[in-house]
């Protein structure tokens, strides 16, 4: 085990969108495999992430610097340093946080790998999920309802219940 620092990050661990969200994963470059560990820095105007849920990933999210907004469950509150929140798995949580002040907002974000969950992303009607090391992305209104999970079935002529074999 090496210690690392943060300002010399491999590039694989460094992050950056046009709009200036930078994200480094200190986790990733430790070597952490069970947890990540990220610090995001998000500039004033623009957002941590798109709206989303996780079916299966647990987060902890600790207000490192500046202030903004949390979008929770559609309800918006004000944040500041130190200031956190932790993001049960499973619980149809909806976050995101939006940089409404003057400064950078520094924000660690830890959590857990899960090689299996799905995101969902409720503004848009999308999902995101992760399984089996592919990363499928699909709407939540072109759901396919002609295919059934029933091993004995044809699938055409299908009478019995969908949901048994879920």
């Amino acid at each position: 085990m090496d210690i690392n620092n943060i300002d010399n990050l491999p590039e694989e661990c460094l992050w950056e969108d046009s709009a200036g969200l930078i994200s480094k994963s200190l986790g990733e470059a430790a070597g952490s495999q069970k947890i990540y560990v990220n610090i995001d820095y998000v500039p004033p105007g623009a957002y941590s992430t798109r709206y989303h849920s996780h079916s299966q990933q647990e987060e902890f999210f600790l207000i490192l610097s500046g202030t903004g907004t949390l979008r929770l469950n559609g309800t918006e509150h004000l944040i500041k340093q130190g200031d956190f929140i932790a993001k049960p798995a499973g619980k149809d949580i909806a976050h995101t946080f939006y940089n409404s002040g003057e400064e950078t907002l520094a924000i660690l974000d830890a959590g857990t790998n899960e090689t299996e969950d799905t995101c969902y992303y409720p503004d848009e009607n999308m999902y995101m999920q992760k399984s089996n090391g592919t990363k499928r992305i699909f709407s939540g209104t072109q759901l396919d309802t002609s295919w059934y999970p029933n091993p004995n079935s044809d699938n055409q002529s299908n009478t019995q219940n969908n949901n048994t074999f879920l």
